[in-house]
């Protein structure tokens, strides 16, 4: 049984954002703090991602827990309505982060994924991984 009503649902469902969420201000406001600069949700490549260092060729993807399977074969089992829609709709999107993931790695990109978790509560780590990527392609060119 849902916890909330049809209505409250509905409210909250249309609240969703797909671009400028919380965790992404916040990755991208630390980044930007540190003097790097991005592009953000570019859409010149597969994916749209989040954040994207277009010289070094690095796509960073902020994945929300919910939307992107975090810990699905577990969590699935709490969807408790419209369960025959909900598990093929977020199997779905798994299925299409490992596209395009592996898309953008023929392309020549590092693919970088954090959960939202992660960004919240490790926000400087997150941060030291995405410059030891800016880093390693740097030296590569």
């Amino acid at each position: 049984m849902d916890r909330h009503t049809t209505k409250q649902r509905r409210h909250n469902m249309q609240a969703v954002k797909n671009k400028d969420s919380k965790i992404e201000i916040m990755l991208r406001h630390a980044l930007y703090q540190k003097g790097y600069r991005y592009r953000k949700n570019y859409r010149k490549i597969t994916g749209s991602p989040d954040i994207v260092f277009t010289k070094e060729k690095i796509a960073i993807f902020c994945d929300s827990e919910f939307w992107h399977g975090y810990d699905w074969e577990n969590r699935k089992q709490d969807i408790k309505s419209r369960r025959d829609f909900w598990i093929p709709k977020i199997e779905r999107n798994i299925k299409r982060d490992w596209e395009v993931t592996a898309s953008l790695e023929a392309e020549g990109y590092v693919v970088l994924r954090f959960w939202g978790k992660r960004i919240k509560n490790e926000l400087n780590n997150v941060v030291r991984e995405i410059e030891q990527a800016i880093i390693t392609k740097r030296s590569l060119n």
